[in-house]
């Protein structure tokens, strides 16, 4: 829980608490009746933005008495950053049955972000960081892995001939020598014919 202090920051979707101090000064009792909060647009405290439940006391106090009243709240987390007009009020009647209500705490207070450790936000915001990395690496690498292959790949090709030989004899796997000697051979054939 978070008290409000003279630097009027309340912090957003955390209770706050506030304790208001009634002296009855006069010579008849009056009655606390309610105690009630709301946060108001700060340029114009006719505008509502956010209502809080209104406690009921109906709590006697005898005159040259006091009395100490509770009351707790939870401000929402949207309105985080930005000033509101912060007005808690308290209805009292006295014994005659007249009624009054007195603003006891009326003044701009800034709602707050409280920073605790690690939220939701930036567990994803990590987690997201590190998926681009992973992605930028395996682009990296499918990027090495083709520009090595277009390198190792510009060596001619074999093209098979298959039966577009004339002599329908493939000679490639012959070494050589064993080549231009079929060659001479051939030669002599063809002349001798």
């Amino acid at each position: 829980m978070y008290s409000c202090d003279t630097r009027a920051e309340i912090p957003g979707g955390l209770p706050v608490e506030f304790l208001v101090g009634f002296r009855n000064k006069g010579e008849q009792e009056f009655i606390i009746e309610t105690l009630e909060a709301s946060f108001r647009y700060p340029m114009d405290f006719n505008f509502f933005i956010q209502n809080f439940s209104a406690i009921v006391y109906n709590k006697v106090v005898l005159p040259e008495q006091e009395a100490t009243l509770h009351y707790s709240f939870v401000p929402s987390e949207a309105f985080a950053g930005r000033p509101f007009g912060l007005n808690i009020n308290l209805a009292y009647r006295d014994g005659s049955g007249n009624s009054f209500q007195e603003a006891v705490f009326n003044e701009t207070v800034q709602i707050i972000e409280l920073e605790e450790g690690l939220d939701g936000e930036t567990f994803f915001l990590y987690v997201f960081l590190a998926a681009g990395v992973v992605l930028l690496l395996v682009i990296g690498q499918q990027t090495l892995l083709s520009v090595g292959k277009k390198r190792t790949s510009r060596k001619a090709a074999p093209v098979e001939t298959g039966t577009n030989n004339p002599n329908n004899v493939d000679y490639e796997w012959l070494p050589k020598q064993t080549l231009a000697s079929l060659s001479k051979s051939n030669y002599m054939y063809q002349v001798n014919e």
